[in-house]
């Protein structure tokens, strides 16, 4: 491997940076637990819970899942928003040794019944309003029990920007998750040390092709992003996160929630993200670090009420999920007087892994006008190469391939796909890249299909195949195309069969029933055919090029 050049960024902190420090992630809240009892650890709108008690309350839940059934290695589906209840359980599970199954909560039917079946999980932990839908689709899995919460509960506020007219019931659920911690309280779970090498977070992934696959990011994995940039972005003791990114997700679940438990800061929750109230968070809990999608940050820039005061404890800003536009890094700052510092990151890296230094503003490629995406973090290799994997002089286009300690040592029961994305530990990552000779890397070109949208990733085919289920969808084809707010948007371009017809509306509708919402066409264009190549596979390649050429096309929505 060549010198690491892009060391000369790393300050002294960094640069000191003990990826050994810990065996697991236990051991790593356990020490905390040891300096400092009695220090804020979590906030929830205008309720906190102290160290001790989330330390309490996590042995309980631990005991609790153990009496159900969980073993050591089992797969627990965690199915919820950014609540107490997600942190506490993640806490929970790895005391047992068991791996967090995140599960995306506006996943629906098939979209959840097939991640449960891969995993073969063994629980899940869902809300109260989920119950009854979530059942129904679990008929028949390897679930085995199912646990049920409120997002009322660990305050008081209410606030009727979050809950609208939500009440507190009486839980569907076999078993309620507040009965459960009050029944075990004061019970601790047998001690238990997981290793480095055992899975702590079950994460689903998809290529351009095939199903999706479950990353296994272990405690190693955890342990060695959470240090490297908690030391990147000076995190101190009594910091406070908000928790922007959904917890569902890699970025949200570790340099968000894992961060935060691990480096004795406040993590600052306050259910599903809405932009009001998030500032006002950052307010009332002096929010020191936060990271996001540009969606995000795009949402908290269209409140008219939005001021500098409310950033005015904010040290640290990053956006992850797509590289950030220039000119939308410029009118954040000029409003917000912050800089959104890029970062990048995938599930195969247990989230980020290269990121802008802090306070420093990331370099332009002069070719592309694309804004670097950062330099590698501690611990990592980073290369550019070309089809045959040969290492590329710097500033010329190839794939960008990583290994480290935060790269998965591979997917879920899936030898094949780790062997073609992962072979000898090197992450081929399939974007298109850039490292000039300081070692700054850009992102100038996709070399899969998979779309980002809003901070997620969304696969072509599973919408195609959605639309495919239409009985007037003779052909379809599913692109991203650039979007100032959401990073990319699904665009769909359909032909259909002959004597039938269908409006642009008519098949937004079917696939909002049938995905998450992100997912779903926000643009979609009925056209007479669809380009294709000699062979007959239709040319996506074509489709967005036409569709960025021509941001007035009739049929958008």
């Amino acid at each position: 491997m060549e010198n690491r050049r892009w060391t000369a960024f790393y300050t002294d902190a960094v640069a000191g940076t003990d990826l050994a420090r810990h065996t697991s992630l236990v051991e790593a809240w356990r020490a905390r637990v040891a300096r400092e009892p009695e220090a804020v650890a979590i906030a929830y709108f205008d309720a906190t819970m102290t160290v001790r008690e989330v330390d309490e309350v996590t042995d309980a839940l631990a005991a609790a899942y153990r009496s159900l059934g969980t073993q050591r290695g089992d797969r627990v589906g965690i199915y919820l928003q950014n609540i107490p209840q997600f942190a506490l359980s993640l806490l929970a599970l790895w005391k047992l040794g068991a791996t967090a199954l995140v599960l995306n909560p506006m996943y629906r039917g098939q979209e959840l019944r097939r991640l449960i079946d891969d995993a073969a999980a063994v629980g899940i932990v869902c809300t109260d309003a989920d119950v009854p839908a979530t059942a129904e689709t679990l008929v028949g899995s390897t679930v085995q029990w199912m646990v049920s919460t409120t997002p009322l509960a660990f305050q008081t506020r209410n606030d009727p920007r979050v809950f609208g007219a939500e009440a507190r019931r009486l839980t569907p659920a076999e078993y309620d998750l507040e009965e459960l911690i009050d029944e075990f309280r004061g019970v601790r779970p047998a001690p238990l040390a997981p290793t480095r090498d055992e899975v702590a977070l079950l994460t689903y992934t998809s290529g351009t092709t095939g199903p999706p696959k479950g990353a296994m990011n272990t405690h190693g994995n955890l342990l060695a992003v959470t240090t490297t940039y908690a030391a990147w972005i000076e995190l101190r003791p009594g910091d406070a996160v908000f928790a922007m990114a959904p917890l569902f997700h890699i970025t949200g679940a570790v340099i968000n929630a894992t961060i935060a438990l691990l480096h004795d800061a406040v993590l600052v929750m306050t259910n599903r993200f809405n932009p009001e109230v998030a500032i006002d968070a950052f307010v009332e809990h002096g929010v020191t670090f936060t990271i996001g999608s540009i969606t995000a940050f795009n949402a908290i820039d269209q409140l008219p009420q939005a001021t500098r005061e409310h950033f005015a404890s904010l040290r640290s800003v990053y956006s992850g999920g797509a590289p950030i536009p220039p000119s939308t890094v410029d009118r954040f700052r000029d409003r917000f007087g912050v800089y959104i510092h890029n970062i990048y990151g995938m599930t195969e890296t247990s989230s980020g892994v290269i990121a802008v230094p802090l306070g420093v503003e990331a370099p332009v490629d002069e070719a592309s006008g694309t804004l670097s995406v950062g330099v590698p973090l501690p611990g990592l290799d980073a290369q550019v190469v070309d089809a045959s994997d040969r290492p590329v002089p710097p500033g010329a286009q190839g794939e960008l391939v990583l290994r480290g300690p935060q790269v998965v040592p591979g997917y879920w029961h899936r030898p094949e796909a780790t062997a073609a994305t992962i072979p000898d530990g090197w992450l081929h990552t399939g974007d298109g890249a850039i490292m000039d000779e300081a070692g700054w890397v850009y992102l100038v070109d996709r070399l899969k299909d998979q779309i980002n949208t809003s901070g997620y990733k969304v696969w072509p085919r599973e919408v195609e195949d959605t639309l495919y289920a239409h009985p007037a969808v003779h052909e379809a084809a599913v692109v991203g195309v650039p979007d100032d707010y959401r990073g990319e948007a699904v665009t769909a371009f359909v032909s259909l069969k002959a004597g039938t017809t269908a409006t642009p509306e008519e098949l937004i509708a079917f696939a909002r029933e049938r995905l998450a919402a992100y997912k779903c066409p926000r643009v979609v264009h009925v056209v007479s055919d669809l380009p294709k190549t000699q062979t007959g596979k239709i040319r996506r390649n074509v489709l967005r090029d036409r569709e960025a050429a021509d941001a007035g096309a009739d049929d958008r929505l």
